[in-house]
């Protein structure tokens, strides 16, 4: 099952894998902390990843709070009492959240106790907190899992999949497997510089640099920025970007500030023509039905 909804610039998904697991995700695009409250059980162990941005968890009505900064990661769980979800999102920030029940963990996971620290006989019954950092591999999977471009019949198993894996890195006991599934990724400097990437197309969306002036400025070859940024982004530099596009104008026609030729040329498009065109390969109506139907 999955559950989408539009918060202004900032839109949530929930999606459930399977009986006791369930994926949020959160896209914060505002200029502006946005809060998150969900209700949670005792039942469930939590992990939240800031794939952007940062966000804060508070706990005990506010009483503590706890910063999860850009990259890193948090597991949480309590057996004593429910955790729910109550978090600060910052400006432009991106977070996953992997909701599964203990139940269902050890059912994954119960051969490998003796290395997962807090599911051992010692630890069952006792809550535990742990942030660390978010891998190179494990970073690749949640920019999949956040850019994903697939048509609605396969997205619930494409999350699934995306879910399971990310579970798998998280508690890989040796960062040398990522690295020889993915040797570009020995650098870790070459997923920063492909970030950098993507943030210079969405800065200069409406004019793109070339693919050859975007490897000059981040210091890669051509040649590897487009491995790069396929291996992490899921797509080509220009494709990704064209989804982009596609997807602002979207929230500016949802704004209702801006008319169909204003939002095509503030996202690039020369031509009312090919902006309507692009639109309605995309969602399938045209940006005028699109704004009727809102």
């Amino acid at each position: 099952m999955l559950i989408s909804k539009n918060i202004a610039k900032s839109s949530f998904e929930e999606v459930t894998i399977d009986e006791g697991f369930l994926v949020l995700y959160f896209k914060n695009d505002l200029q502006e902390t946005t809060e998150i409250k969900r209700l949670i059980s005792q039942d469930f162990i939590q992990f939240h990843f800031a794939v952007k941005g940062h966000c804060s968890f508070l706990f005990n009505d506010g009483n503590y709070v706890f910063d999860l900064k850009e990259e890193n990661a948090l597991l949480l769980y309590n057996p004593e009492r429910d955790l729910p979800i109550h978090l600060n999102a910052s400006a432009n920030s991106w977070i996953i959240s992997i909701l599964i029940s203990i139940k269902k963990f050890h059912g994954l996971f119960s051969n490998e106790a003796n290395y997962i620290t807090f599911l051992s006989e010692e630890n069952k019954n006792k809550k535990y907190y742990k942030d660390r950092i978010i891998s190179p591999s494990m970073f690749i999977v949640l920019n999949q899992m956040m850019n994903y471009n697939l048509n609605s019949s396969v997205r619930s198993l494409y999350f699934r999949a995306k879910a399971y894996e990310l579970l798998s890195l998280y508690f890989n006991r040796s960062e040398d497997t990522d690295i020889e599934q993915c040797p570009f990724l020995v650098d870790e400097s070459n997923v920063t510089k492909i970030r950098q990437a993507k943030e210079i197309v969405i800065a200069r969306m409406a004019e793109p640099p070339t693919l050859q002036e975007i490897a000059d400025e981040i210091g890669l070859s051509l040649k590897k920025l487009k491995e790069g940024f396929k291996q992490i982004y899921g797509d080509s530099v220009f494709s990704f970007l064209l989804d982009y596009k596609l997807e602002v104008a979207r929230k500016l026609l949802d704004s209702g500030h801006f008319n169909v030729n204003e939002v095509g040329l503030k996202v690039g498009y020369s031509t009312a023509s090919h902006f309507i065109t692009a639109f309605k390969k995309k969602y399938g109506v045209t940006p005028k039905k699109y704004i009727q139907s809102n």
